[in-house]
């Protein structure tokens, strides 16, 4: 194969990339030569394990469908540049750090000397603020392959096992939701019918069942919704539950959804159920409430309170 040939294909690839799909005219002019050509090199990338595939007719034209092979990623300057500095500086799933690493040293070790300034000018003087400041727990862990696991069940619309917190759970998966570094599967319990909310990194997964399922719709909420007030009243370390001096509307304009729960009592005073990964979080969120409030559970928290209610008097 010649090196104008390799070129060819190269480019080839990289328009493949670009959009879902191409005439054999398009191609033949973007890159100069004839539709002829064009055939000749389509087959060439077939006996290298690419997938091209052709459609006849009047809108027919060639796409790089799903392979065994992961094709060469083609990149312009930029699109060079924003990939880096997003490995280098950005927060993703927690666990995955080793494979942005290697991610980013064979990005690094093809990229242009040109760009090489770029990039480490931008990763030297970007600096990343926490993200996760609503919590005083470490960002918890989840598996890529664990995500992938659920992932595929939701995909393929079978039943999913697994392990949660010493129990074994038998699920129809219908989304995983990420909120705070935080991932969530919304599931459906087929003996029972009730819907839940499982933190993912709780799930461990067991053997694939491949029984497939009719989904069937979440009642009332969206997706969102649901997880939201779910994770509120279930889905943190600890809870607690409080009896509000203030009307329910006035205590939901000042709490996230996600952290809390309001049920209104009568015009003037409402319940709040509200949880974090910790006592101490609480602690300090529900004195930002500006209202006065009783503890009605847990025991613990209100020991807390009077702990730090003297340690703000002696300041």
């Amino acid at each position: 194969m010649t090196a104008d040939t390799s070129a060819r294909l190269l480019a080839l690839l990289a328009l493949f990339q670009s959009r879902p799909s191409w005439s054999g005219a398009e191609l033949a002019e973007r890159l100069g030569v004839t539709t002829r050509t064009i055939r000749n090199d389509v087959e060439r990338l077939r006996l290298l394990d690419y997938p091209v595939e052709a459609t006849r007719g009047a809108t027919g034209g060639y796409r790089l469908g799903a392979g065994a092979r992961l094709p060469p990623l083609l990149l312009d300057d930029e699109e060079a540049v924003a990939v880096a500095i997003g490995l280098r500086t950005g927060r993703g799933i927690a666990g995955v750090e080793t494979a942005s690493a290697r991610a980013l040293a064979k990005l690094e070790q093809v990229m242009p000397p040109r760009l090489r300034p770029t990039v480490e000018a931008l990763a030297a003087t970007v600096d990343h603020a926490p993200e996760n400041t609503g919590t005083d727990a470490p960002d918890p862990e989840v598996a890529p392959a664990v995500l992938r696991t659920i992932a595929t069940a939701i995909h393929d619309i079978e039943w999913f096992r697994f392990d949660y917190r010493d129990t074994s759970r038998l699920v129809e998966p219908y989304r995983l939701l990420a909120w705070q570094r935080r991932w969530f599967l919304v599931g459906r319990d087929p003996a029972t019918g009730e819907w839940d909310v499982y933190r993912v990194d709780w799930v461990t997964p067991r053997m694939r069942t491949h029984r497939r399922f009719t989904p069937t719709t979440l009642p009332d909420d969206d997706y969102t919704t649901f997880t939201m007030r779910r994770v509120a009243s279930r889905g943190w370390r600890v809870h607690a539950r409080l009896r509000v001096d203030a009307p329910a509307q006035a205590v939901l304009d000042r709490v996230n959804p996600a952290v809390g729960v309001v049920e209104a009592v009568n015009d003037t005073t409402s319940v709040l159920v509200t949880g974090a990964d910790s006592l101490d979080t609480i602690a300090a969120y529900v004195g930002m409430l500006g209202m006065d409030f009783t503890v009605e559970s847990p025991v613990e928290l209100r020991t807390l309170l009077h702990t730090l209610a003297e340690r703000y008097a002696r300041a």
